[in-house]
Order: structure tokens, then C-alpha cells, then sequence
């Protein structure tokens, strides 16, 4: 939706790619070319960190909104798309959508991946961060995840009431972890530093879920075509 617009199965995609004789060395492939998008994705939110406009821009650069897609100097080239992929290899076929080529998907994996890479690498020493904190803001971060890639399947199945409610849940984990990594207690400089860093990044996920949300809700309220036909 906008520049995280679904690519929803929902609209019968599944019955028109006719049947898909892949083995586990084809969706091995694929999911290879999955987390090659994600990497991507983390390559351009860095290098724009600090910019007000990083979702939007990552996203653009992401090739989220074609039209205005232009060829600057600056930008890597993205990984060849699925839909080019047979022209290269022919016994291959077009890859079918899944929930990994969601945009809010990568978004939300992308930038969790981030967050929880740097939760790991300063409190690998134990007498660095208390452990309670360390364990309590990891399964946090896990149970906000988690809730959201529920909510992102919901949304590709078109169940956009649902997909709100999920949502409400991540949210609430991402608040936990924004009250976890301010909790007053004595200075402490791998939180602090840690705190620099993850706080944006909490910001952007909760802004790409708030849009999310708030166009499921349009779609809620937009008369259905029975209602038209009345």
C-alpha cells in the first residue's frame, strides 16, 4: 500500500500460474534471491540513515514505485527480478508470488534484522548488559515480529480486518521494546549506544505499520460492489 503496496494473492493469483513443478532445489534458488532482496533493502536504509524520508526513499530505490523510478548515478542496480529470471536460465519458470515478495514484508524483516544483530553484538558479553534486560527486549522484538508477519500474511489474503488487529499486537510488543531500552536505571554506555541506534529504527516500523493500517481501514470503508449493485 503506497510505496509498501501488496502484491496480494489474493486476487486468485495462485489458480493462474497453473501448476508449479518446483523441487527443493528450485525454491532453495528462490528463497536465495529472497534474502539477497533483503540485503538490499538494509544496504539502502543504511547508507540514507539520518534522512527524514528513509522509508520513502528506500523504497523508491527498492523499484516500490516504478513511475517515478529514475536512473541515478548513486543507485545500485537491483538484483535481476523474477520476471526475468527464465530468459537466463529457461528451464526455469516465473517465480510464483509468496509473502517474501510483500514490500511490507522485507521492510519489517529487513530492518528487525538490524535491530536484533546489534542487540546481539552488545550484549555477547554477559557482564555487559544485565541479562534480564537482554532477554526481555529479545523476546520483545521476537513477539513484535512475529505478530506482524501474521498481520502481513492477513493482509495478502485480503483480510484486512484482521490484518488491523496483528497489527495492534506488534505494536504493543514495539512499545515494550521502546519502554525496555528507556528504563531508568544507572548509565550504562552499550545501552546508550544501542538506544541511538534502535530507536529510529522502532520509529520506522511503527510508521510503516500506522500506513499500513490506515489504508486497510480505507479498504474496510470503501463500499463493496453489493452495496454498488443496491
Amino acid at each position: 500500500m503506497s510505496n509498501f503496496e501488496s502484491d496480494s494473492a489474493s486476487d486468485n493469483e495462485w489458480d493462474d500460474r497453473g501448476e508449479l513443478a518446483w523441487n527443493e532445489f528450485d525454491w532453495e534458488h528462490y528463497l536465495r534471491q529472497q534474502d539477497e532482496v533483503v540485503i538490499r533493502y538494509i544496504g539502502f536504509y543504511e547508507q540514507l540513515e539520518g534522512r527524514s524520508d528513509r522509508l520513502d526513499e528506500v523504497a523508491h530505490r527498492m523499484r516500490w514505485d516504478e513511475e517515478s523510478w529514475s536512473n541515478d548515478s548513486d543507485f545500485e542496480p537491483p538484483v535481476q527480478s523474477a520476471e526475468n529470471s527464465s530468459e537466463t536460465n529457461p528451464d526455469r519458470e516465473t517465480d510464483p508470488y509468496t509473502l517474501h515478495k510483500n514490500p511490507v514484508f522485507i521492510a519489517t524483516k529487513s530492518i528487525f534484522l538490524t535491530l536484533i544483530r546489534a542487540w546481539e553484538r552488545t550484549t555477547e558479553q554477559i557482564d555487559r548488559v544485565p541479562q534480564p534486560l537482554a532477554l526481555s527486549l529479545h523476546s520483545a522484538m521476537h513477539r513484535a515480529e512475529q505478530q506482524a508477519m501474521f498481520a502481513i500474511s492477513a493482509l495478502d489474503f485480503g483480510d484486512y480486518a484482521m490484518a488491523i488487529s496483528l497489527f495492534k499486537r506488534a505494536l504493543r510488543e514495539l512499545n515494550k521494546c521502546f519502554s525496555l531500552i528507556n528504563a531508568e536505571g544507572s548509565p550504562n554506555p552499550a545501552i546508550s549506544r544501542y538506544r541511538e541506534f534502535a530507536t529510529p529504527r522502532l520509529f520506522d516500523l511503527r510508521e510503516v505499520w500506522l500506513r499500513v493500517m490506515s489504508e486497510c481501514r480505507e479498504e474496510l470503508e470503501r463500499p463493496s460492489e453489493d452495496d454498488d449493485d443496491n
